[in-house]
């Protein structure tokens, strides 16, 4: 379709050996911003639309990031039953919390009108990944839009090749990396980090952030300089202003002054005498009640000239709450619980507690308390993925959830939202580079962790318990993974970093950086910065105090189980392997299924075949797995010339007698073959009879085979090799 230039602007970068391409102008016209960003041959169309007016009575920013997975991005039809695309993927829901964590802290302060980004996968090339692609995109799209928005943000991937950090490396690069970094950030500051790792060493991890935000700042410059041009042509629309809301002087000045002094005080005694979580929060709940009504007392007059000056109330507290807490942190090194900056709360752990399941850890820090079961299964119960991704199935899979009694709430339970995905995803990535692979250890594994209670970072308390339940379920994992999150307070050069965050300290902090790994380094790290000016320096001492934490953590979980159990549970299934010729699978397979089925029906075991001949037999009872192997095996096992079996007699002819050297299964037949008259004996036979009968067991040799395939077999030949040996 052909477009006037001064309906299409197309800008164009050579970014690390690909075009990456933006377009606006062309398509969604409706959008308050639309960008069409292209990177190799990867296409994601990128949409921001507000509404008109802010939503009322809500005290937060309602933005909804969704991306749109379109499985004729990669030339594929939907399976199932539904020919097309339903509910998004845990793929796809990962992408959306991609674009939308770095994004969202731009928005300006007290911005309450709806925004909805949605990012629609259009084309895919695996060597450009399609979701941060779409993460430049949604940025441009936004700067275009008249939404309000701080500044352009980028991402880039980076990857560990050989020792060497490279920037957006292709899928056959990927398969071969170490690391899994993504980085998202503007010109000035990282704003998220999201890896998975093959436990590669805190400075690499680290150098590997810098490099990224380097790329960064030149993919922002390039979307800040698409903008410029776009706004020349009347393709960018001017930014909407907003009205923030002004606190009266009554609520920001005389009751801030009021109230700061008791609030302090009652602060600082939670800090002096720490209290639990539910404890202290009714504390300060009963201060602030009390604060509210005693200066209405000497100001009755405010109710009634505010109807809503409730909320103002609240909304000073909230403040002053913050400011209060984050000067006693800086000014006085004085945590909420009276911690020190780099102290982890008491952290016990616990092993086998459930009976029926094949492996249970229970872990506890502070109040954060995670179950995780861990189930062993056969290959066939893998995941089946119908994505954009090369990746078919996966045979290992971590689940979250989050009730809402872990945190004192009564509230419906519903399926798992965004949270709940992405918190399982995270601490599946931690644990998926130790895992054994198929050959060592040919199980699916499904871990999921219940959160008993939470006060900060469950998402890293279900790393740890997750490797308890490994252990306990006789997983042999290369090593133990354990997790703490990090937080950071930054006033101007005052900082303090943070070691194991509890609920409060995350949400009125400056940072929160999950890390998890072994001894040897990180294998997972998901950071969101709320504030520019994040050092080198800040990085490094964050990932130092986590790694000292970590292992901290990991000699408590190594106390209750030093090692994965050497016996599984009797619970969990024994899967036995066997490798075939893929010829063979037919004959296992048979007509329509059915001698597969009658393995099964006769042993109670699960059998997986897979078509490059691997076998893979499961059962809870191991002499109904060793059954179904030998089953297979007769089924599948070749006569070998020069081999000496014991065979039973068949059929006795005037020229010979056949003999059946491979006893059949299953009311299948066996492997026979026909030992001529000539070959029954050294001396001359006159009448097969004379030698053997019909069901006789006797030794024969495996001589050929004819020309019609038929085998031949001796037993003269047989005897005079057996009498040699002697």
């Amino acid at each position: 379709m052909s477009a006037s230039p001064a309906s299409l602007l197309q800008k164009t970068l050579h970014f690390q050996g690909r075009d990456l391409i933006l377009e606006t102008g062309r398509v969604a016209k409706q959008a308050n911003g639309s960008v069409v960003i292209r990177y190799g041959d990867t296409v994601v169309l990128a949409t921001a639309t507000a509404s008109k007016e802010p939503r009322e009575g809500i005290d937060f920013f309602p933005l909804t990031v969704d991306y749109e997975e379109r499985l004729y991005a990669v030339g594929k039809i939907p399976g199932g039953f539904i020919k097309r695309e339903g509910r998004p993927s845990e793929k796809a829901i990962l992408s959306a919390r991609l674009i939308d964590r770095p994004i969202r802290p731009l928005f300006p302060k007290g911005f309450r009108n709806d925004v909805h980004i949605v990012a629609t996968v259009l084309s895919v090339d695996q060597d450009n990944p399609p979701d941060v692609t779409a993460m430049v995109g949604v940025s441009a799209a936004l700067a275009v839009s008249d939404i309000p928005f701080y500044a352009p943000t980028a991402a880039v991937l980076v990857g560990l090749i050989d020792g060497q950090l490279v920037i957006n490396p292709t899928l056959s690069q990927m398969e071969k990396s170490d690391l899994h970094l993504v980085v998202a950030g503007t010109k000035e500051a990282i704003m998220m980090v999201e890896a998975g790792a093959n436990e590669v060493p805190e400075e690499v991890v680290l150098e590997g952030i810098l490099l990224a935000h380097e790329n960064i700042k030149t993919l922002v410059e390039f979307i800040e300089e698409f903008v410029a041009e776009a706004r020349e042509v009347g393709l960018a629309k001017e930014k909407i202003e907003i009205d923030s809301p002004v606190i009266p002087d009554l609520f920001d000045q005389d009751f801030r002054a009021y109230a700061r002094p008791k609030l302090e005080e009652a602060l600082r005694e939670c800090a002096l005498q720490p209290k639990k979580k539910l404890e202290r929060e009714a504390f300060i709940e009963a201060v602030r009640h009390e604060l509210v009504d005693s200066f209405l007392e000497t100001k009755p007059e405010v109710e009634e000239e505010y109807p809503d000056c409730g909320k103002m109330f609240g909304k000073v507290l909230d403040e002053l709450e913050e400011t209060l807490m984050r000067q006693m942190i800086l000014a006085d090194n004085l945590r909420v619980d009276g911690r020190k900056q780099d102290e982890i709360r008491p952290v016990t752990c616990e092993v086998g507690l459930l009976p029926r399941t094949h492996g249970t850890g229970l872990f506890t820090r502070g109040e954060t308390q995670i179950l995780t079961v861990a189930t062993l299964g056969a290959v066939s119960d893998e995941q089946i993925l119908d994505g954009l991704g090369v990746e078919e199935s996966k045979r290992y899979m971590h689940h979250y959830n989050f009730p809402p009694y872990s945190v004192g709430e009564a509230r419906p339970m519903r399926g798992p939202g965004r949270r709940e995905v992405g918190h399982g995803a995270l601490a599946e990535r931690a644990l998926e580079t130790v895992l054994p692979n198929e050959e060592e250890f040919p199980y699916t594994i499904r871990l999921v962790s219940e959160v008993l209670g939470s006060n900060g970072s469950s998402s890293m308390g279900s790393v740890c318990g997750s490797t308890l339940a490994l252990m306990d379920a006789g997983v042999p994992i290369r090593r133990p993974v354990a997790g703490v999150a990090m937080g950071l307070i930054k006033e101007g050069d005052q900082v303090a970093v943070l070691t194991d965050i509890q609920g409060i300290e995350d949400a009125l902090g400056d940072m929160d950086f999950k890390v998890a790994g072994t001894v040897e380094g990180i294998t997972a790290l998901q950071m969101d910065i709320k504030v520019a000016g994040t050092t080198r320096d800040i990085l490094q001492r964050a990932l130092e105090q986590a790694r000292k934490g970590r292992l901290h953590i990991l000699d408590k979980m190594l106390a209750a189980l030093p090692a994965p159990r050497t016996e599984l549970s009797p619970y969990a299934p024994r899967i036995i392997s066997t490798n075939i010729d893929p010829d063979k699978i037919r004959d296992i397979i048979g007509p329509g299924g059915k001698i597969i089925k009658k393995i099964i029906e006769e042993t109670g075991a699960e059998i997986d075949i897979e078509d490059d001949g691997r076998i893979f037999i499961a059962a809870t009872d191991g002499k109904a797995g060793e059954k179904a192997l030998w089953i297979i095996e007769n089924i599948t096992r070749e006569v070998e010339v020069g081999q000496i079996y014991v065979g039973k007699v068949t059929r006795v002819t005037d020229f010979g007698a056949f003999v059946e050297v491979i006893p059949g299964v299953l009311g299948l037949p066996g492997k026979e073959g026909l030992v001529h008259i000539s070959q029954l004996a050294e001396k001359r036979v006159e009448k097969v009879e004379d030698i053997v009968k019909l069901g006789d067991e006797i030794l024969v040799k495996a001589t050929g085979f004819d020309h019609q395939g038929r085998l031949k077999l001796s037993r003269k030949e047989a005897l005079r090799d057996q009498k040699q040996n002697q």
